[in-house]
């Protein structure tokens, strides 16, 4: 009970010699106030970062593997020149693996090209046209949000049909339906049949709206002879991933006519890749963060400890008159302990206050980047802050706590 008596009693002392210092208070909280607007803005953007590359992600699916001759995490550009002189993928190729491969619940081979789509006035420009089979919605995870998607009959049958993204129904279509309109590209016209739902984007930069579907024989007829093929693996049972990543490499090799001692001849990318990628960026990222953050916040200590020092010399009379009257060492040391907790939090409080105001003006400028404070940032920014005032203020409120009586009474 005393010691809860001591710590309110802290507490008004703390915030009278706050009061009475104004001016000597904010400007001792500035640094810890950069610290925690680093430390906040930076744990803010982290977790942002982080929400929007695994929303973004997330689009890939987890149990999909994408074979091609790129590797997604090739580092040089002579690995990347390497590969792209690999041989090409064939659709024959893609076809003997759908054959083959058990542990795939679907295979979709693909190919792209970027052009612009007409509607009588209305244009969409750099649209993907994505040449596909009937199994790309599988594989993919798309889902339908008006009409159908192709049949296998329109597949194999090359029909000029379409199914087009969400973006490009909303520029081409903005006041009717497109089911049964025809599109053009290039110079053939397509019949659309289904507008995929929205998706959104991969990493801010690929836009899976804006993208136009056709059946790959109508794909190769009319806008690309010869191409080389992607193809999409969407495996059975996630937890079969590994093996099914053993199965395709083997196969494809096998397909592909690799001999056992060359390397192979294309890549199997997966969202992992990505997933790893992105954990070491973001870990580099928050190590340089806080750094800077310990930086703020060190320069910022070593200013309450000064200010602290200040305070004890200026009220030496004061501690020896509580000394003289039964006032315990642990008293007075709670006393500057809290005394510097309090100038420290009012400065985590006010860095919380700016870094709160940052967020709004980055969501209302960005609005596809989703920056929100959390309460665990927030709570984060609080402890720092009073654990930085604790380890600031302990030398000044040890050296005061120490203070014989009789030597402090005799001070002028």
């Amino acid at each position: 009970m005393n010691f809860l008596l001591e710590i309110k009693e802290g507490l008004l002392i703390a915030w009278d010699a706050i009061r009475a210092n104004k001016l000597r208070s904010v400007l001792t909280t500035l640094g810890i106030i950069i610290g925690i607007v680093t430390v906040t803005s930076m744990a803010t953007a982290i977790d942002a970062l982080n929400r929007a590359f695994h929303d973004s992600i997330s689009i890939l699916g987890a149990d999909v593997l994408f074979v091609s001759r790129i590797n997604w995490q090739t580092h040089t550009e002579q690995e990347w020149l390497a590969e792209i002189h690999r041989p090409e993928i064939t659709l024959e190729q893609a076809h003997r693996l759908e054959r083959q491969m058990p542990l795939a619940s679907a295979i979709a081979p693909t190919v792209d090209s970027e052009r612009s789509v007409w509607y009588k006035n209305h244009r969409a420009s750099q649209v993907a046209i994505v040449g596909t089979t009937d199994q790309f919605l599988t594989t993919s995870g798309f889902n339908i949000a008006l009409g159908r998607f192709m049949s296998e009959t329109e597949v194999e049958g090359g029909r000029p049909v379409c199914v087009i993204g969400n973006d490009v129904a909303t520029n081409l279509f903005p006041r009717e339906s497109p089911l049964g309109k025809k599109i053009k590209i290039g110079e053939h016209q397509l019949e659309v049949i289904g507008v995929l739902e929205k998706r959104g984007s991969f990493l801010g930069m690929t836009s899976f709206d804006n993208q136009v579907i056709i059946p790959i024989p109508q794909f190769v007829f009319s806008y690309w002879r010869r191409p080389s093929f992607d193809i999409q693996v969407k495996v059975r049972h996630l937890k079969q991933l590994d093996d099914a990543k053993e199965e395709l490499r083997g196969m494809l090799r096998k397909i592909r006519h690799v001999k056992p001692a060359d390397p192979d001849n294309f890549s199997i990318n997966q969202q992992e890749q990505f997933v790893k990628t992105f954990d070491a960026v973001t870990g580099t990222i928050a190590a340089v963060g806080l750094l800077i953050t310990g930086m703020s916040l060190f320069v910022g200590g070593i200013g309450i400890m000064n200010i602290m020092f200040v305070s004890v010399a200026e009220r030496t009379r004061e501690i020896g008159v509580r000394k003289a009257i039964g006032a315990r060492r642990r008293t007075i040391l709670l006393q500057f302990l809290i005394e510097a907790a309090s100038i420290c939090l009012l400065g985590g409080l006010a860095g919380l206050g700016i870094t709160y105001a940052l967020t709004l003006l980055v969501a209302g400028a960005f609005p596809y980047f989703p920056v929100t404070m959390s309460l665990p940032v927030m709570g984060l920014a609080i402890l720092t802050s009073v654990l930085t005032g604790v380890v600031s203020g302990f030398l000044p409120a040890w050296r005061a706590a120490r203070m014989n009586p009789v030597d402090a009474l005799r001070n002028e």
